[in-house]
């Protein structure tokens, strides 16, 4: 099976999560408002950006901590 699309990575020290698209980096996230509004510059709509990321998409792959958590590692 491929990997999902949308990548969560791990939290960085300093705080934040990089999101990866399809492997380019989009962004540092801070929270799922972040996170929905990379996704909306990537492309999807507002609205499907929030369903994504509120429902546990299988599109997004949350690595190296629990998913929603952005604190410092």
């Amino acid at each position: 099976m491929d990997a999902a699309p949308i990548i969560v990575h791990r939290p960085r020290g300093t705080g934040g999560r990089r999101v990866t698209v399809r492997g380019q980096i989009i962004g540092l996230a801070h929270s799922d408002r972040d996170l929905i509004e990379f996704l909306r510059q990537s492309g999807l709509d507002e609205t499907t950006a929030e369903e994504m990321v509120g429902s546990n998409s299988a599109m997004i792959e949350w690595r190296g901590g629990r998913p929603h958590d952005y604190a410092a590692a």
